[in-house]
């Protein structure tokens, strides 16, 4: 009989406890007060001290010869010679390394998840160039094999976005790189929601491959404004009903496309655009400007080297591939310095992300080729610098560095322990800790994750 998957996980880490002589416990979940929503709860673990090791604290910081306490899921403490309490499990960290969770900010995983079937293409809602009511996480598939894969690399959180094909596809979501039976109790909870928004080549050629508008890239900004245009009328409707309307009891009609927009424009959901050159990132922010909406990220952003400093005045991420180009007419001016001089640039924000399966199994050394181009051109490769790429900046784009994203005190304790440098291309995660739990241990194969579907599949966990 097939166990569950947070079934299967939870008794995993009862017995985990249970042979280490420590009681366990589970935070009650957070009211709900929104639909849809998180019902996470953390896996309760006793203390762990990891013991002299070098840690990255994702800050730009490097610590030889450390400790970091663990306690209740949060860092507890970082430096050296750290007090734990008697029952605290002790990690020997010698030779090894300690970084924050990975986070990516741009995966598809659960939306198109494996096998890669038709069935399964859940990513795109095709039905019109603008869907900002659909959400991706109304599509996730918790049993993707895709989230096991992830997390051995170091992958503790991600932001689930739709695809590219719409001018705006519809809201992304955050989650929790944990096994359970729904998408709600993966989702990272009180983390905002992000728009996802596409240029470029994508959503032209899906309509106008329909004979239907946009086919042209003018035709791409005259959807985007007359959505935004739209959505201030909804948005104004609203606001003079919330001030003066209410006695008269004329609600206006609740318009789910539009209440995503309006959102956007309060400021309550961040906004992630698929662009890949220059000029049209420029575009993008002039269509901010117009109605009144930050940002948050360019994603691939293939010639972001080009426009560097506008990107930092103005506070935009850009969420880019080491490498990735020249597979279609705006990714030919990629180049592999693309990151590094965007790094380089006062208050920037550089992020290595994946979107993609396999890739997001490996964003280590997708960053470490970041490193050697940095290097090359005398700017700054280092381990403490490139765990920003991985960790903060990423974290900051989705709204969730105040508590995670960095190994500070008080943060959430989302923890790597790496077999050596963790930008070597033979370095692998060993441990990989969420909220303090240990919910990956690669010589524990009783805490090697196998989804449910995995299991239908005949693969043992």
């Amino acid at each position: 009989m097939r166990k569950s998957c947070l079934v299967a996980a939870m008794a995993m880490f009862s017995f985990s406890v249970a042979a280490s002589g420590k009681s366990a416990h589970i935070e009650a979940p957070k009211p709900m007060s929104a639909p849809y929503p998180s019902t996470y709860q953390r896996i309760g673990s006793g203390p762990v001290l990891i013991r002299n090791a070098t840690v990255l604290t994702g800050t730009g910081e490097r610590i030889d010869n450390a400790d970091v306490l663990m306690r209740d899921g949060k860092i507890a403490g970082i430096g050296k010679n750290l007090d734990a309490s008697d029952n605290a499990t002790i990690v020997d960290g010698t030779g090894k390394w300690v970084t924050p969770g990975i986070i990516d900010d741009h995966s598809h995983l659960g939306v198109y998840p494996s096998p890669g079937v038709s069935a399964h293409e859940d990513g795109n809602e095709l039905t019109n160039p603008t869907t900002p009511n659909v959400w991706a996480e109304h599509s996730i598939w918790p049993q993707d094999p895709g989230f096991a894969k992830a997390l051995a690399g170091g992958v503790t959180s991600m932001l689930v976005l739709p695809g590219s094909g719409n001018l705006i596809g519809g809201r992304g979501v955050v989650v929790k790189n944990v096994y359970g039976n729904s998408y709600q109790s993966m989702k990272f909870p009180d983390a905002p929601h992000s728009l996802k928004m596409a240029c470029g080549e994508n959503p032209k050629r899906v309509y106008g491959s329909k004979g239907s508008s946009p086919s042209t890239r003018m035709g791409n900004v005259a959807g985007y404004r007359a959505a935004f245009i739209d959505a201030k009328g909804y948005m104004k409707s609203w606001d003079k009903y919330n001030t003066r309307g209410k006695e008269k009891g004329d609600e206006p009609t609740q318009d789910l496309r539009l209440e995503t927009l309006a959102a956007v424009m309060r400021g309550d959901i961040k906004v992630q655009i698929h662009c890949y050159r220059a000029d049209e990132m420029m575009l993008m922010m002039d269509l901010a400007k117009e109605f009144n909406f930050k940002i948050s990220s360019f994603h691939h952003a293939v010639e972001a080297y080009k426009i560097a400093q506008p990107l930092a005045d103005n506070g935009i991420c850009a969420s880019m591939w080491a490498d990735w180009w020249g597979f279609k007419m705006e990714a030919l001016d990629g180049i592999q310095e693309n990151i590094a001089l965007v790094d380089r640039k006062k208050n920037s924000c550089a992020i290595v992300h994946s979107d993609s399966a396999e890739g997001i199994q490996r964003l280590n050394q997708e960053a470490a080729k970041v490193m050697v181009r940095s290097n090359a051109l005398g700017m700054n490769g280092s381990p403490e610098n490139a765990m920003r790429w991985l960790s903060l900046n990423p974290a900051k784009a989705i709204g969730i560095d105040k508590v995670t994203g960095s190994l500070e005190q008080g943060k959430n304790a989302d923890v790597v322990l790496w077999n050596g440098m963790p930008f070597s291309v033979y370095a692998k995660a060993e441990k990989v800790y969420i909220d303090g739990a240990l919910m990956f241990d690669i010589n524990n194969k009783n805490l090697q994750p196998v989804s449910d579907f995995m299991v239908g599949q005949g693969v043992s966990p």
